[in-house]
């Protein structure tokens, strides 16, 4: 596919990254869909939480544009909708269910989904308990595009029908992502919103290294943190970190911390977007492990670690040069292949592959079925 596409873009958020990651990915994506050639269009949801928090208002690589309600979405955007060679919905957007439903009656050029969510998604659905998107919605997809590959791109052909699935990982930057002047302030540091499932290993590989090194500093940036936590003295707290400054924060640290989601390292094969973008920076990285992350940054790229003892032999023990050595591998991995520009590559590759044909979806089934 060699023409510039009219592309429309649904999804949770491309104005605001307050408390959650889904802005910077279609923002790096879509920026370098619009080096590429293409046209692009994004469609969100006006709700006031990111209303108020918005660090994003006037995109120079795309057309952004809000509606408040489904039947909105429908009298103003129709047009470019119908028109468009490629829409896509992301996982989250509220009323998902029933934005999907209206979009195919309306949409004539390809149809696809991106989940950056997608083992929630499918614990989700599973539990019937999915509200931006159901089981019988998946085969109508032309392409079902996934955070996370392996064997959940398996599991969404077989078990849930999908026609075609395809990984589209997270990227990075690099004229955003790069290292900073700043000098190192911080041994280790964090960033990524509150979430309870990764507070237990924020503790086990942060905050109780924390204790055990009193004289090292080390920082956690993100929103939605609980007032009742109890931070170790060198433990510096941040709240949201706008993603201007990630590079300058990441340059600051003589290590960072990647954490995952308890649903991601049971699906393995999900890269966090933490990852690219401090190897991009040049920071080494000390990651929790999961299957697949060898694909991504081989042994000699990146450390693990399970526990507290593993990030405390690391921050004692592995010399500057074995760092900086480290670091430079990571940084030269994701420079070569997760970009957005690779990932805007990948995703126009993916629509010129052949598709089952797309059945025909039974509109009179209510969203909520």
């Amino acid at each position: 596919m060699t023409k510039a596409l009219d592309i429309v873009v649904l999804g949770l958020s491309l104005s605001s990254s307050w408390g959650n990651g889904h802005a910077t990915t279609f923002r790096g994506l879509l920026r370098a869909l619009n080096k590429l050639g293409h046209s692009v269009t994004f469609l969100e949801r006006d709700v006031p939480w990111y209303a108020h928090q918005r660090d994003l208002r006037d995109p120079d690589f795309c057309d952004l544009r809000y509606y408040d309600t489904v039947d909105e979405l429908r009298r103003n955007h129709k047009h470019p909708l119908e028109r468009a060679d490629v829409v896509v919905v992301g996982s989250f957007v509220p009323e998902g269910r029933a934005v999907i439903d209206e979009l195919a009656s309306i949409c004539t050029g390809q149809f696809c989904f991106y989940d950056i969510d997608t083992p929630v998604t499918l614990a989700r659905i599973a539990n019937d308990d999915c509200d931006y998107l159901v089981r019988r919605q998946i085969p109508y997809f032309d392409v079902y595009f996934s955070f996370t590959g392996g064997p959940t791109l398996d599991r969404l052909e077989l078990e849930f029908g999908a026609r075609r699935a395809e990984p589209l990982y997270c990227s990075v930057d690099p004229e955003r992502h790069h290292r900073t002047a700043s000098g190192i302030k911080w041994d280790l540091g964090y960033l990524g919103t509150y979430s309870a499932d990764r507070q237990v290993l924020l503790e086990a590989l942060l905050v109780e290294p924390a204790r055990r090194l009193p004289d090292r500093r080390f920082v956690v940036a993100g929103s939605q943190y609980p007032s009742d936590i109890v931070w170790p003295p060198n433990v510096e707290r941040i709240e949201h970190l706008p993603p201007a400054k990630h590079a300058a924060f990441y340059s600051r640290q003589r290590y960072t911390l990647n954490l995952t989601r308890a649903s991601m390292i049971e699906a393995g094969w999900s890269p966090s977007v933490r990852l690219f973008e401090a190897a991009a920076c040049g920071t080494p990285i000390i990651s929790d492990r999961w299957a697949g992350l060898e694909s991504f940054f081989p042994g000699s790229a990146i450390r693990t670690a399970v526990g507290a003892e593993d990030v405390t032999e690391t921050l004692l023990a592995q010399s500057d040069r074995a760092r900086l050595s480290m670091a430079r591998r990571a940084r030269s991995l994701v420079l070569a292949r997760h970009t957005g520009t690779a990932r805007a590559q990948e995703f126009i590759s993916a629509l010129t592959q052949p598709t089952r044909t797309r059945p025909v979806l039974d509109l009179n089934v209510e969203s909520a079925a």
